[in-house]
């Protein structure tokens, strides 16, 4: 599954701004992009809209292009382009259609994909984490990343890569044992790292 080394996808001028300004605010960034042409990162724990703010810094720091998945209905006119120049994909959650399904199909279609994924799916108390982002992961084959925040250390970044085995049961205690200890703006809306 690995490839060649993965080309840059942002310009080397505006990563060092990013890392310089990143720096700034006191926060470092840790790990590096695997040498994997498709995967997703797991983004945990969410709790403020701080975190994708953070996530945009980590994506240009490390040069990396990172896709996210919305509501379809957020990409009408007049912000519809704007949306997906961020590196939305619209997903349509009506009864008839299956947001895994068509997460899986996106990477089917492309060569090259980064999809974020926050399992806890709100910024709100979450009671535990949604496991679409495994299923999907599992559906097109592509490994996890897991990705952090630790705000009291201000310190994100990527850690290791799983490839999920089809075992959730048993793919989730490492998982679990990863995010042990890493805290969220808003440690009280963290969701439970467990299954439904």
């Amino acid at each position: 599954m690995a490839v060649p080394t993965r080309p840059a996808e942002v310009p080397l001028v505006l990563s060092l701004i990013a890392r310089w300004l990143f720096r700034l605010f006191g926060w470092r960034v840790e790990g590096t992009v695997p040498n994997f042409p498709k995967f997703i990162i797991v983004a945990a724990p969410h709790t403020s809209n701080w975190d994708g703010v953070i996530l945009i810094f980590v994506a240009l720091i490390l040069r990396m292009k990172i896709y996210w998945m919305g509501k379809h209905t957020l990409f009408k006119p007049p912000l519809g382009w704007f949306l997906r120049a961020l590196g939305g994909i619209p997903i349509d959650r009506r009864a008839s259609h299956n947001a895994v399904q068509q997460a899986v199909a996106q990477f089917a279609e492309h060569e090259r994909l980064i999809l974020v994924i926050p399992p806890e799916g709100t910024r709100r108390k979450a009671a535990r984490w949604k496991t679409g982002f495994y299923y999907i992961a599992q559906g097109a084959n592509v490994p996890l990343v897991l990705g952090y925040i630790d705000f009291p250390r201000k310190v994100t970044g990527l850690g290791p890569v799983l490839q999920p085995s089809g075992d959730i049961e048993a793919d989730m205690e490492p998982i679990r044992a990863f995010y042990q200890g890493k805290t969220g703006l808003h440690p009280e809306r963290m969701g439970e790292i467990t299954l439904g």
